[in-house]
């Protein structure tokens, strides 16, 4: 196989999975839980995404499915689509980044679960800072939020989000194979570790970002 046909090859298979997962986000979704809360299964096949090709694909993959999402179906605008890729970024992101070093069923367990961790701690202090803009509340009333709302859903959500993608990503491996999306084996290990790397950074200001806008929002600055 050529450079340029694996190239082809590549942008088709996340053409594709891209596809599924805005098809995921418009008709599988579950409005309306707790009020304003909305699940829909788009991480999963991002997630599978990131598993075979890579983070850095993956994340190009979650932006352009959220940003299809909020010129579409969503009400929440720029604001709804800040959300919903931090969502997407930091579960994927961290999960995938973890499973790259060492590709095994623990690793990517390991690698799920902290990335559904991941996800909450950032989902619950952006929900902190941008609810209150968003909706006009007070962030007390926010907070009253966390125990009985955001942190389950978000638990939830990401610990379905993980048995799906165990679940599916045997079946989707092996399907795109048989179609010659992906090669039968993966190479290019370096390059892999220079964009997990890469990610690794990105995430790490991401959390520094919004701790600084905590420590900001309790100083009562914005």
């Amino acid at each position: 196989m050529t450079k340029n046909t694996s190239k082809v090859k590549t942008i088709c298979a996340l053409a594709m999975l891209t596809a599924l997962a805005i098809a995921a986000d418009m008709f599988l979704r579950l409005p309306n839980i707790a009020g304003f809360l909305t699940y829909e299964p788009k991480d999963v096949i991002l997630t599978i995404g990131a598993f075979i090709f890579g983070p850095l694909y993956a994340l190009a993959m979650a932006l352009v499915t959220c940003t299809v999402e909020m010129l579409t179906i969503s009400t929440t605008g720029p604001i709804g689509l800040l959300m919903n890729f931090l969502s997407s970024a930091v579960f994927i992101g961290v999960s995938s980044v973890i499973y790259h070093r060492k590709k095994t069923m623990s690793r990517a367990i390991i690698g799920l679960v902290a990335g559904s961790l991941s996800m909450i701690a950032i989902m619950l202090l952006w929900n902190y800072i941008m609810t209150p803009i968003y909706m006009g509340v007070p962030r007390e009333a926010v907070l009253e939020l966390f125990l009985p709302v955001l942190i389950p859903f978000n638990a939830i959500k990401a610990g379905l989000n993980s048995a799906l993608v165990l679940l599916l990503y045997k079946g989707a491996v092996t399907a795109l194979r048989k179609s010659s999306l992906v090669p039968a084996r993966e190479s290019n290990d370096n390059a892999n570790k220079r964009v997990n790397t890469v990610i690794l950074v990105v995430i790490s200001a991401l959390l520094v970002a919004t701790m600084l806008l905590v420590l900001l929002i309790f100083a009562k600055i914005i």
